[in-house]
């Protein structure tokens, strides 16, 4: 009972609830402005985070090395898949019993969520350290890769409950009417980042380690400064004598609703290993390489989407909480509006600018031509991904947590997985490229499909403003 016995944290604590409460009051237009712009520019950051030491490790350690790396990204959503189980799943909940002005088991939230980030962060780590290069093997790993792979991995994995617990209060953050705060949490890591990358890379020599090192390092003074806030008492979610007991309803409620995510990561992981595997055997160690450069320029523009999804987030999971059904089919609309431009825009540079971006990465000129063909490629269909994540991540913000795994879980696995076996055989290395589009077409139209009859039982509950 803190906020009794001091006047301080009293007023801030009221101030913090003020902030909640205007999720339901606030128009939604600028209620998703105000929550989506530090999201996007969060995401972004981050986007260009990764992008950073894809640079950095192109230029400055070799086109080889950019393949090790892109070996590595099953790993990164494998362990993102962990992250996103708590992270999201936490969020959620918590911005549903915000929406009830449930400010005890929001507490409790907080706590339970890094205790789940601990164990898991420990034991994924453990697992993968122990049987790192065989995993990296089946990952699609050759002898030319596999010594950057580990390199990089070695250190990433020593780093992983750092970062699982950085992404993990940053979402609490966001859900905690503080999305400025995890806004200004990413860009100091990514500038922090930056400074380093060049500093372990070339001054102190040391490769695509140097790379890895600068990473947890960034997020390891993130996440200090995030312990900061949540030991200030005065804030309404703050770290407490009790929270950090497991409770069985709200680990449950977490792992179900982030096991949409989770499965989503999940099935990215084994998307990427299956495209790995045949870009090795249809292209070689460069078509891998081709593809994270790719993947990284591709990835800009999805975390845009992925901030707009975050600021929509805690507005239709507390409107739905609070039965405001009008107000959570208005967030949606603007948010699909918001996806589609971006999108767009992305394909734009795509089709258009291949070559430069691509060149962004490296001045190895076998490596280029098969980049710009890749880019091409699987940007062609971006003006529909935007609906199909943004929807997805709806039905997730609202509980609907099987509907939005069986969203993301067709996308990959029903649609993509039998693409990926059909086409290479018969088209080469572009059946691999051409897959990613095909599927995602696929499912724009089933997204479509489900989403119209969800709709319309949500207008016959309330008439839409």
């Amino acid at each position: 009972m803190y906020c009794l016995r001091f006047a301080l944290p009293l007023h801030h604590n009221m101030d913090n609830k003020k902030a909640t409460l205007a999720l339901g009051t606030e128009p939604v237009g600028k209620l998703l402005v105000q929550y989506a712009t530090p999201a996007i520019v969060a995401m972004m950051a981050s986007s260009l985070y990764n992008m950073v030491d894809s640079i950095f490790i192109g230029q400055g350690v070799g086109p080889m090395a950019i393949s090790g790396l892109a070996i590595t990204f099953p790993f990164m959503n494998l362990s993102a898949a962990f992250g996103a189980a708590i992270g999201v799943g936490a969020s959620t909940t918590l911005s549903v019993r915000l929406g009830q002005r449930d400010y005890k088991t929001a507490q409790q939230i907080l706590g339970n969520t890094v205790v789940l980030n601990t164990i898991i962060g420990v034991v994924f780590a453990a697992v993968c350290l122990l049987f790192l290069h065989p995993i990296l093997r089946f990952f699609g790993a050759t002898d030319n890769t596999l010594p950057y792979a580990s390199e990089y991995m070695v250190v990433i994995l020593l780093g992983n409950v750092i970062t699982h617990q950085y992404l993990g209060l940053n979402s609490v953050l966001r859900a905690a009417s503080k999305p400025r705060i995890a806004m200004y949490t990413t860009i100091f890591t990514v500038v922090l980042n930056t400074v380093l990358d060049p500093l372990f890379i070339y001054v102190f020599d040391m490769g695509i380690r140097g790379a890895a090192i600068a990473t947890i390092l960034a997020q390891t003074a993130a996440l200090l400064w995030q312990l900061r806030i949540f030991m200030d008492k005065s804030e309404m979610l703050h770290f407490q004598k009790g929270c950090y007991r497991l409770r069985q309803d709200i680990v449950k409620n977490i792992l179900a609703i982030g096991m949409s995510p989770f499965s989503m990561n999940a099935c990215s992981c084994i998307v990427v290993i299956l495209i790995n595997t045949a870009l090795v055997r249809h292209g070689g160690d460069m078509a891998v390489g081709a593809y994270g450069i790719a993947n990284r320029i591709g990835f800009l523009f999805f975390m845009v989407i992925m901030g707009i999804n975050q600021g929509m987030q805690p507005i239709a999971g507390y409107n739905y909480g609070a039965m405001r059904l009008d107000r959570v089919i208005r967030v949606l609309k603007l948010a699909i509006i918001a996806a589609t431009m971006v999108m767009t825009a992305g394909w734009l540079v795509g089709e258009l600018l291949p070559y430069p971006c691509a060149r962004l990465f490296t001045s190895d000129e076998g490596l280029l031509a098969i980049s710009k063909d890749a880019i091409r490629i699987n940007m062609v269909c971006f003006p529909l991904i935007g609906f199909q994540a943004v929807t997805t991540n709806f039905f997730q913000s609202i509980g609907k947590a099987k509907v939005s795994m069986f969203l993301s879980l067709s996308r990959q696995m029903i649609f993509l997985l039998p693409l990926l076996i059909l086409l290479p055989p018969v088209m080469g290395v572009d059946g691999v490229w051409w897959s990613l589009p095909a599927s995602d077409t696929i499912s724009f139209f089933v997204t479509l499909a489900i989403l119209i009859r969800y709709m319309r039982k949500f207008k016959g509950s309330v008439k839409v403003s």
